[in-house]
């Protein structure tokens, strides 16, 4: 028994007081396992959805310009679907979010989803997508980055037909430019061939 208690108290001391490379390594090691596998699944139950974290990866929802400026760019591609300016400036996320960005999201069923609502779906492609609604049909909603001139339709993504079974969650809130850590650690990781690990 004294020797159990001896090793916790070094292995305690290494991590917390010992100055090495090697604690500053399992101390990493550590923080992202935890992260992962306990606060993270937790943080997931609490909001309703098993991803509750997201960070953005694109510049497909940025308004660089103002909201102003941004509506007289893009704001003919909404009036044709009937959203008018002043309908907008009521949507979450009126002005848009960076790359970088962290997303919070809870869980929400596909009829709880409202026109102007961001939310974050699985597609074909390998990473989920975080658009605007921009139409709720009955059986699927039709999305679009604010950023981009047009809805997306290729073979991995259809803008014009994202499935309710595809829900991920709705984001409800922002931390700007935290999502760069793990940008950088997956472009890293890349560059090591070990992506395919966080991404």
């Amino acid at each position: 028994m004294e020797k159990k208690e001896n090793f916790f108290r070094k292995f305690w001391n290494f991590l917390w007081n010992d100055d090495s490379l090697a604690s500053w390594i399992v101390n990493i090691v550590l923080a992202f396992v935890l992260i992962k596998f306990v606060v993270y699944p937790f943080v997931g139950l609490l909001f309703g959805t098993g991803l509750p974290v997201v960070a953005v990866v694109s510049e497909s929802m940025e308004h660089n310009r103002g909201f102003d400026q941004w509506w007289s760019e893009e704001g003919d591609y909404y009036q044709l679907l009937s959203i008018t300016e002043k309908e907008f400036r009521h949507f979450p996320f009126r002005n848009g979010f960076n790359k970088g960005d962290i997303m919070i999201l809870v869980g929400k069923e596909p009829e709880e989803i409202r026109l102007g609502d961001v939310i974050v779906f699985q597609s074909g492609k390998p990473y989920p997508i975080i658009h605007r609604v921009i139409v709720v049909e009955e059986d699927h909603f039709q999305t679009k980055g604010d950023n981009n001139p047009l809805q997306i339709k290729d073979i991995q993504l259809d803008e014009t037909r994202v499935v309710y079974d595809s829900l991920l969650g709705k984001a409800v809130f922002r931390i700007p430019f935290l999502g760069y850590v793990k940008i950088w650690a997956v472009d890293l990781l890349n560059v090591v061939g070990l992506g395919y690990v966080l991404g």
